[in-house]
């Protein structure tokens, strides 16, 4: 028996459609969300770099499989639009690793994963495209068990964020891995790093899964990604970079020249007492 949150589920499985284009911008706390709800998303992703640094801690499964739970809840709760969690590796590099993550994530709300197939066992680079497709098929049970069978399931491959093998070998490395993992019951593939549109729209064309790209500044803009049939654009840390560096600029203005331009136009306070802070 499906649980409410299915329905949300579904709503997000549907921003990945054929001839839809899902635009994600990424949270790493209640009120980054909040602020991205407010500015018209139709959904908001978790970003485990930003969520790590809040906590003070640096990325990488630097957290506990609790702490990002929790910081996903809070997220949950101070918005209204569908949330997926990047669950980084799954916290575990086992199946059932993954269904806790899942299933833990399902239980505060979240309606989508990032889940990345790296690193691998004993030094390699990359979990084998077997291990991680049933680690997606664990994952993909666990949320079925939890009543939320149309959880979105972003499988992220991590070929070029590891610069594994020969560079033009890299698209058939994707594409092996968007196969085995389709079969597994993914959703979605991820392919951080990787933003050539040349490289791209053959890569799509042959995909049994929509691709989501993480776009960074200096890179193709949304309307190119899009023309390469790109179906989901993420941004990663950009946000949270974007955030703790404009601290950084107003910090250094504010002890050097002790003036306070930087912080001109920022949200006031009464706007953000206004955001919800949980449902």
């Amino acid at each position: 028996m499906s649980h409410p949150l299915n329905a949300q589920a579904a709503r997000l499985r549907s921003y990945h459609a054929e001839g839809e284009l899902l635009v994600l911008p990424n949270a790493w706390d209640a009120c980054s969300a909040a602020v991205i709800e407010r500015a018209g998303a139709r959904a908001v992703g978790t970003t485990s770099a930003g969520v790590s640094w809040s906590l003070g801690r640096s990325d990488g499964q630097r957290l506990t499989r609790e702490e990002m739970v929790a910081a996903v809840g809070r997220i949950v709760r101070a918005v209204t639009i569908p949330v997926t969690a990047d669950v980084e590796a799954g916290y575990g590099p086992t199946p059932r690793d993954a269904a806790e993550t899942v299933t833990a994530i399902v239980a505060e709300g979240a309606v989508g994963i990032n889940l990345e197939d790296s690193p691998g066992l004993d030094g390699a680079p990359l979990l084998t495209p077997a291990a991680q497709a049933e680690r997606i098929a664990a994952a993909r049970d666990a949320a079925a068990a939890a009543g939320v069978p149309d959880l979105v399931i972003n499988a992220r491959t991590d070929v070029y964020m590891s610069q594994v093998g020969d560079p033009d070998a890299r698209p058939d490395l994707v594409l092996e891995r968007a196969k085995a993992y389709a079969e597994a019951g993914a959703d979605c593939l991820f392919v951080p790093l990787l933003l050539d549109p040349g490289v791209l729209a053959p890569l799509v064309a042959a995909s049994p899964l929509p691709i989501n790209v993480m776009a960074w500044p200096g890179g193709p803009t949304v309307a190119r990604l899009k023309a390469a049939g790109v179906r989901r654009i993420s941004v990663g840390t950009a946000f949270a970079q974007a955030a703790y560096t404009a601290a950084d600029r107003a910090t250094r203005e504010l002890l050097t020249d002790g003036t306070y331009d930087t912080c001109t136009d920022a949200l006031n306070v009464f706007e953000l007492n206004d955001f919800p802070r949980s449902k």
